[in-house]
């Protein structure tokens, strides 16, 4: 799993290796009636922040299966 915060760690979200989101928690004091949007921003950054390790990693991974071989761009 990868986790990744925002706002200060007000937001955590964990997704699996596969991409699927596993569960998004926060402070409640991040719910301000009157921005309501700053909560969702907040998740969003998180999920991406976790997304992005996730990538990071499976990229890492796949660099050492491919043992530094030129693929052709086959790979992306």
């Amino acid at each position: 799993t990868y986790e990744g915060t925002a706002g200060g760690g007000v937001v955590t979200a964990v997704v699996k290796g596969s991409g699927e989101l596993l569960s998004v928690t926060f402070d409640p004091a991040v719910l301000d009636p009157d921005d309501p949007e700053m909560a969702g921003d907040l998740v969003v950054a998180a999920v991406n922040q976790a997304l992005a390790a996730m990538t990071t990693d499976a990229e890492a991974s796949m660099g050492g299966l491919a043992g530094g071989m030129d693929l052709g761009g086959m790979l992306g």
